[in-house]
């Protein structure tokens, strides 16, 4: 399955997106893509997606970005 890294504004690596579910580097799923926001486990929107970028619902912060699509990166 095609993978997605997500980035801090660094550029380190903290997560991957596997399909639509977010995964911590451990392999831990954290949270889902749902439309235009990253969704945690209970249903809760953390943050916004546009594009590449993932942001802060509330300030707009930048939180980091999603890497292009690449063959399984665990």
């Amino acid at each position: 399955m095609k993978t997605r890294g997500l980035l801090d504004r660094k550029g380190e690596l903290f997560a991957y997106l596997e399909g639509n579910i977010l995964f911590t580097l451990d392999g831990e799923a954290t949270g889902r893509l749902e439309g235009e926001f990253i969704i945690d486990m209970i249903g809760n929107r953390i943050w916004r997606v546009e594009g590449d970028g993932v942001y802060a619902i509330e300030s707009g912060e930048a939180i980091g970005y999603f890497s292009e699509s690449s063959p399984d990166i665990r």
